[in-house]
């Protein structure tokens, strides 16, 4: 079920004022408030942290802002086509699957009124397991328990990609349409032996299972990840880095970027104030979560497989990391 949760409430409104100053939490002067949703993930994952900030940032500004609990990509340009959300967080390769009219959204008409804000940070495929499974290479999966992800979900459509690269399917495995979140709390209780987890690093829920177990992270190799960067070229070359759950050296594995995604039907000047207060607020939203530092501001069009916003354009056009 979702969940919302406010986080802020419209207090006053911004007057445009030619000249005017504005304060540290309101990088531009807005002529109305806005009531702003925005779609995240699960409450064990990445998105939800990062958006609880950008949702602290814009109430600050004097907007209405919740955050609501989703199955992540899939769900949420869902909710932005129905103008459920107004902002999402999206991973690349959902995205270019709504735009385009394939795998999750096969079938449907291209999404091709969808735009980005911009790339954000890398979310890293990392198959997460025990050392008491056995499990050592991707291969190693056969006849095992794996969650891959809520079923038509990102991860799980990340988990699908992954297989084909080593000319596998579901049909080689037990395969429980889970969270990683549940995904996580099953694997403790040992009724599954490994789980995708596509997020950030490091995972919050793949943290706590180190805690009590030793962790480890099933590496992608050379072969499926020419396979993947060929035939769905979203995907790019990464790695778990050594320390991050307890792992002693670097593993290989791919990552796709999260792109931030607004409702179509905003206006011009209401992105450009989104995106205005996102980066002049950045620290902030840095400091939600470990993940967050990736993002930057000189990588904005890193992974953003779709036109941007022309509310987004502007600004990054001001900033004069964009031409006119």
């Amino acid at each position: 079920m979702k969940k919302t949760i406010i986080l802020g409430s419209v207090l006053t409104s911004f007057a445009l004022v030619a000249g005017a100053c504005s304060d540290s939490s309101d990088g531009v002067e807005s002529s109305e408030d806005l009531f702003v949703t925005i779609a995240a993930g699960g409450t064990s994952g990445v998105y939800y942290p990062i958006a609880g900030a950008m949702a602290n940032v814009y109430g600050d500004a004097g907007h209405d802002v919740s955050v609501q609990a989703t199955g992540a990509s899939v769900e949420n340009v869902n909710l932005l086509q129905s103008d459920q959300a107004e902002l999402a967080i999206v991973m690349a390769d959902t995205v270019e699957q709504a735009y385009e009219g394939f795998g999750a959204f096969e079938g449907e008409d291209p999404q091709d009124n969808l735009v980005a804000i911009a790339g954000l940070y890398p979310n890293v495929v990392q198959v997460i397991t025990t050392t008491d499974s056995g499990i050592e290479s991707f291969e190693d999966l056969e006849g095992k328990r794996v969650a891959v992800g809520d079923a038509n979900s990102g991860v799980e459509l990340n988990a699908r990609m992954i297989f084909e690269a080593h000319d596998m399917t579901y049909d080689d495995i037990s395969a429980d349409y889970l969270p990683y979140g549940e995904a996580i709390d099953q694997m403790r209780n040992g009724m599954l032996d490994a789980a995708f987890v596509t997020s950030g690093v490091p995972n919050s829920a793949a943290m706590d299972l180190a805690s009590t177990h030793d962790v480890t992270v099933v590496p992608i190799d050379d072969d499926a990840m020419n396979y993947l960067n060929d035939t769905y070229p979203f995907f790019i070359e990464d790695e778990v880095p050594a320390g991050t759950y307890d792992n002693e050296e670097d593993i290989s594995t791919p990552s796709i970027t999260n792109l931030l995604v607004p409702n179509p039907s905003l206006s011009d000047d209401e992105v450009y104030e989104l995106t205005s207060l996102f980066y002049d607020n950045l620290e902030t939203i840095q400091s939600s979560h470990e993940a967050a530092t990736d993002i930057e501001i000189e990588h904005f069009q890193e992974g953003v497989n779709i036109p941007l916003h022309p509310g987004a354009e502007r600004y990054f056009q001001e900033q004069g990391l964009l031409d006119e």
